[in-house]
């Protein structure tokens, strides 16, 4: 038996970053494979689909490390006004990238009025004098 592992065991060695089990992939996939059971008893083929769907979108918000609460909240409260053309700006990643350039884009806003603490009239009157 280890003779037929004998080449991977090597390549772990010799590659410090290689995990010699694979219990991260497990503890990620633990939450799906617990609820597959369930999803056994949905009482129609659509609700199936639906949950599916619902699943793969809350372990995409976690892969793109998606606050939850945030992501649903703006997410239901968008959606319904939302033309069928702007789908691909609800997704996790494209949410992700949205609110990193708005949290970049509001430091940069702090960031100019500590420099500046006077509105620009204040500004134009003290050039002036």
């Amino acid at each position: 038996m280890l003779l037929k592992r004998w080449t991977a065991l090597n390549q772990f060695i010799a590659d410090g970053t290689l995990e010699i089990d694979n219990n991260l992939i497990e503890n990620a996939i633990r939450p799906s494979a617990l609820g597959k059971k369930n999803w056994l008893f949905v009482d129609h083929p659509e609700a199936g689909e639906r949950s599916a769907v619902i699943y793969t979108l809350l372990g995409s918000c976690r892969r793109h490390g998606v606050n939850l609460f945030d992501y649903l909240k703006d997410l239901f409260t968008r959606l319904p006004a939302a033309k069928i053309t702007q789908i691909k700006e609800f997704t996790p990643a494209a949410w992700a990238k949205a609110q990193a350039k708005m949290v970049a884009q509001t430091a940069r806003l702090h960031f100019r009025s500590a420099d500046f603490p006077c509105d620009s009239h204040e500004i134009l009157q003290i050039t002036i004098m």
